[in-house]
């Protein structure tokens, strides 16, 4: 299909030569406008559906869940967490590890994206655990590994735009993620016993476990804990929507910085909203453009087309979406998860309807198998945070991270071939 090799082909090509994603994306649309014989359509009309895309009460939840991440960076939040986590699983073997992905785990809920996940709890963790005698490596690999769950659980800023884009329900969405990314948990933990039962890494003795300590440790994060319960809660009675969480976040994370722990002050509140603002133009920007990009495609009908030839294949649904899986793991060890959401949603999703698959299992498998790019080279931006943060050399990043592969490729699998650990909890929920 020549309208799909300018499309995906001239925009990668575009994006390996260096230029911006936004940039590769606008010339790759007025290219295929001009290559396929539509350039008869008026240059306003990107103007027109930037606009047009971004009037949309939907993509507020985007900021709203980012500046709530960030506010709730900055002061004590993340410290308790963690030693709540460490309190909570701190006694077993290789406990500061699995502190490391419960308190990932807890801090998902609050931030949505992996990266805001290790630059929030990666410094604390790396450094407890370097204090506490744990091999650097194993403490970077681990990190890594666990801030992948940052975009499954809710409430995930790829889930959203999955959802704008595929017109499905983001609070389905919201709860389809709460076991795939508990059941990634718990494969990580227990790749960490693995480890350190065959002795490949060394790991200190456990500390005995101590109940005060855990209530003490859970008093102090009772109010941070809150905020997913309110979330969740919040979106599944109806009280709120989506977008409304998101505000609701970014309060409740202003009261407990000024108001209750008076560790956020007036200046670490507006770095917070700048960091917001210059993060969320970008994301924006690109979802703007891709809009167009998304129009000119089934103006075109590429994603017809594909859906067709999908059909004609006759393949079984796990064997489709072990294809689909395996083209998103190639994708995303070069482009980050939320461009490639938006990129290939709209190519992709029409086809994998045609051949039956539910839009709520594919997004899932779509956003987690796109979220381990993140820990692979050569642009796996969590494996760039370790290497700032650990000071070890990059490839020993890499090395590190490779062990903890095998329980996310594992949960990724078990999501694939058991449909109902996406679909079953939204069920239930009335979705």
């Amino acid at each position: 299909m020549q309208e799909l090799l300018i499309f995906v082909g001239g925009l990668l090509v575009l994006m390996i030569i260096g230029l911006p994603v936004v940039v590769a994306i606008g010339i790759t649309s007025f290219i295929a406008l001009a290559v396929t014989g539509a350039g008869g359509l008026p240059v306003e009309l990107l103007s027109l559906r930037m606009v047009q895309t971004l009037n949309n009460f939907t993509l507020l939840a985007i900021p709203l869940f980012i500046l709530a991440a960030n506010i709730m960076n900055t002061g004590s939040t993340t410290v308790r967490i963690f030693d709540f986590a460490t309190a909570l699983v701190g006694f077993t073997k290789g406990g500061l590890g699995h502190a490391n992905v419960v308190a990932s785990s807890i801090f998902a809920t609050m931030s949505g994206t992996a990266v805001a996940d290790a630059a929030g709890l990666g410094t604390i963790e790396i450094k407890a655990m370097k204090e506490r005698g744990y091999d650097l490596g194993y403490s970077a690999g681990i990190t890594a590994a666990s801030s992948v769950i940052g975009p499954i659980l809710p409430p995930s800023i790829a889930l959203v735009v999955y959802g704008w884009l595929a017109n499905v329900s983001i609070g389905a969405l919201f709860m389809a993620g709460v076991v795939p990314g508990l059941l990634m948990a718990l494969l990580l933990m227990g790749m960490t016993v693995v480890l350190g039962a065959g002795k490949r890494v060394a790991m200190p003795a456990p500390t005995p476990f101590d109940p005060r300590e855990v209530l003490r440790t859970g008093k102090r994060a009772i109010l941070p804990l809150m905020m997913p319960v309110i979330i969740v809660g919040g979106i599944w009675s109806g009280f709120f929507t989506p977008t409304e969480a998101g505000a609701v976040a970014s309060m409740y994370a202003v009261i407990l910085g000024m108001v209750v722990y008076r560790d956020l002050t007036l200046r670490a509140l507006y770095e917070s909203f700048r960091r917001t603002l210059m993060f969320s133009a970008a994301i924006l920007l690109i979802i703007a453009v891709s809009s167009f990009y998304g129009w000119i495609l089934v103006r075109i009908g590429i994603p017809q087309a594909l859906a067709g030839q999908v059909v004609a294949m006759e393949l079984s649904t796990i064997m489709l979406l072990v294809g689909f899986a395996f083209f998103f793991l190639l994708i995303g060890c070069f482009m980050s998860v939320l461009e490639s959401i938006l990129i290939f949603t709209p190519i992709v999703v029409p086809a994998a309807l045609a051949a039956g698959l539910d839009p709520i299992h594919f997004g899932l498998v779509m956003v987690i198998t796109l979220s381990v790019g993140v820990i692979t080279p050569p642009f796996g931006t969590v494996l760039f945070l370790m290497v700032g943060i650990t000071r070890l050399r990059f490839g020993q990043v890499v090395m590190a991270v490779l062990p903890f592969l095998l329980p996310i490729l594992g949960s990724i699998l078990l999501l694939i071939t058991i449909p109902g650990l996406a679909t079953w909890l939204p069920r239930m929920m009335g979705y």
